[in-house]
């Protein structure tokens, strides 16, 4: 195993739910309703995605930029003042660092909301960040994870990448890499070179090394 990649929105941090404060908040001044199944349909999706999804729905005329701009203000307040990790993730990147495992972060998310979270995890956790910003595809495309690889100078096949949506599931494994799923929002089926657990309480490094072996 020559590197692990987090995903950060619902597997790295519990911020789906201020995901879903700020979508409602945003669709409230578009004049239309915003619900969790609103939500799931974006799981694991780009701002270009959302934002398109949003005025689509609330068939509003605002200008796209601005409802971007409403997002990402929105989030950025929201995650500055705190936000929960997920069970077990500090503790399972920790234990990484403590056996020199390389580790990065690749979310679907803007930089700017990627660096909030990371002031309360702790940029030096990681040895590479890859956001929207970095590429020109987000997941489920598989760029996201092929950049991660190569800033670390490791090959995808022997990364493990942990993820929650489908989305996410479906970049990893197009980029060749094995995956452990904790489903947050939808589900993931199991399948080879994947494990799927409840909370990564449940995992440790020596599963992802198996996961390698396989």
């Amino acid at each position: 195993m020559e590197a692990v990649f987090f995903d950060m929105d619902g597997l790295l941090v519990d911020s789906e739910r201020v995901w879903l404060e700020i979508e409602t908040d945003v669709m409230a001044r578009l004049g239309a309703q915003w619900t969790p199944e609103h939500q799931v349909h974006l799981l694991g999706g780009s701002m270009e995605r959302t934002v398109d999804y949003m005025l689509a729905v609330s068939g509003a005329d605002v200008p796209a930029a601005m409802v971007r701009e409403w997002m990402t203000g929105g989030m950025v307040r929201r995650l500055t003042a705190g936000v929960h990790a997920m069970p077990g993730a500090l503790e399972l990147l920790d234990a990484l660092r403590d056996e020199g495992v390389p580790v990065g972060l690749v979310t679907s998310s803007l930089k700017e909301i990627a660096e909030a979270v990371l002031k309360s995890v702790g940029r030096d956790r990681f040895d590479a960040v890859v956001t929207a910003d970095d590429v020109t595809r987000t997941k489920p495309d598989p760029e996201p994870y092929l950049t991660a690889a190569r800033l670390l100078g490791v090959e995808p096949v022997r990364c493990v990448v942990l993820e929650d949506s489908p989305n996410g599931v479906a970049a990893a494994t197009a980029a060749g890499c094995a995956v452990v799923a904790v489903p947050s929002l939808l589900e993931v089926d199991p399948a080879p070179g994947r494990l799927v657990v409840p909370s990564l309480e449940q995992v440790t490094v020596a599963d992802l090394r198996a996961l390698i072996s396989i």
